[in-house]
């Protein structure tokens, strides 16, 4: 297991190097979405309309946030189960999309994807959205308002600790 410090946006090389079981600190910009998102998401694509962020060498949380106490950027955030955008990620990493973060399995065709385009699957804690939005140093709604805390949001996170759950040669934590 080792450990890296990885800065967005994620290159190619950069996920290469991981293997499951080992430990990120990230830091740089994320994008949070959930279901309902990521339904529009592909919606857009369908319509061959722009998308609100920049997948090449993006990383997204599955995360609903909770409302921001007084002086923090963002309320507790902790991660979504995963496996409710298995049927979203392949089209999202075949269009440059590095990291996903969650918790939970993922199904056979989003780790081919992960082989097939260079990507990582990462693990945040369940049950520590508190500890976990201390990484959190600033949050902006940048699309699907109206979704609430399923709203995207661009997130700026200094050393966000994360595990490799599914590398992008085949590993996988869970087994």
């Amino acid at each position: 297991m080792a450990t890296h410090h990885l800065t967005t946006p994620l290159t190619d090389e950069a996920v290469a190097q991981l293997r499951s079981g080992d430990v990120v600190f990230l830091s740089g910009t994320i994008y949070t979405a959930r279901d309902a998102a990521h339904r529009r998401l592909a919606e857009s694509l369908d319509r061959g309309e722009d998308l609100p962020f920049d997948l090449r060498g993006a990383v997204i949380y599955y995360v609903g946030p909770s409302p921001a106490p007084p002086g923090r950027p963002i309320g507790s955030a902790g991660p979504t189960t995963s496996y409710r955008m298995d049927s979203y990620a392949p089209r999202l990493h075949a269009l440059g999309l590095k990291a996903t973060i969650g918790k939970g399995r993922r199904n056979t065709e989003v780790r081919d994807a992960l082989k097939e385009h260079t990507g990582v699957y990462l693990g945040a804690t369940g049950g520590a959205g508190a500890l976990l939005s201390q990484c959190i140093t600033a949050a902006t709604v940048i699309a699907y308002d109206d979704l609430g805390p399923e709203a995207i949001r661009e997130l700026t996170v200094k050393d966000f600790p994360l595990l490799v759950i599914n590398d992008c040669v085949g590993g996988e934590l869970y087994v």
